[in-house]
């Protein structure tokens, strides 16, 4: 694996900041693409010297080919992980059009574009392997989020779209569904909730949140050959919650 490369979005925090570190401790090159400077730069300096920064706002539609192009110039893709996204939440009968469309933009457009330019090279390579990243809000129907829920399952369709349309070129397309994982954003929310907690963890047969490790460890499997004749799946990591009662 030492002359693969990899790019993750959204890399510089939570679930992505894990797999990119994943990624690089393994001997992956990985350039990691966020749009807070800060954050980025930190994030590749704690990673260390495999971890390229690439400050880039995802929402800017237009500049991605110009982006993704100055990345493969010198290099050859092997794995492109989408894993940067937002989520809104809101009563449904107040989320507006504007509100809808900003998240549908970030977390469905930006993974087209983004893997649109990067499949490019990824056929010019004889292949390579991408990796969505969903959520259990496209299992099943969680409250307040229409929009994210929306983009999420959009994602897992496009998801099964690609892996046949690519599979001829070599390249695999798989999406994993994260459950309840324990960062600093979820254990916020969570923590300043028992009510939602106790429900999350009573629906999970295995009892705890998952953590960041974990999806790391998935999209790693998905990276490597050893899932070679795995393509078009959605893998929830998750506990069981998808499957709780």
């Amino acid at each position: 694996m030492s002359t693969k490369t990899a790019i993750v979005t959204g890399g510089n925090s939570g679930l992505g900041f894990a797999t990119a570190k994943k990624l690089c401790e393994n001997g992956i090159k990985t350039y990691i693409i966020g749009r807070s400077k800060e954050k980025t730069e930190e994030a590749c300096a704690e990673i260390g010297e495999n971890a390229i920064p690439v400050l880039y706002d995802l929402n800017d539609i237009s500049g991605i080919p110009a982006m993704i192009e100055n990345i493969t110039k010198n290099n050859s893709i092997d794995i492109l992980v989408n894993n940067a996204g937002i989520n809104l939440k809101k009563e449904f009968i107040e989320v507006t059009d504007e509100d809808f469309l900003s998240v549908i933009h970030t977390n469905l457009l930006s993974v087209f574009a983004v893997s649109r330019e990067v499949v490019k090279n990824m056929k010019t390579n004889k292949g390579g392997s991408i990796v969505n990243i969903s959520s259990m809000a496209s299992q099943y129907g969680i409250p307040k989020v229409i929009a994210y829920s929306a983009s999420k399952g959009a994602i897992e369709s496009m998801t099964r779209a690609m892996a046949v349309e690519l599979a001829p070129f070599g390249i695999r397309v798989n999406c994993i569904a994260p459950g309840f994982i324990k960062t600093k954003m979820s254990s916020a929310a969570l923590d300043n909730d028992p009510e939602r907690k106790n429900k999350v963890l009573s629906r999970t047969p295995m009892g705890f949140l998952g953590e960041p490790s974990d999806i790391a460890d998935a999209v790693y499997y998905f990276a490597l050959s050893e899932s070679k004749y795995t393509t078009g799946t959605v893998l929830p990591v998750d506990g069981g919650n998808s499957i709780g009662f």
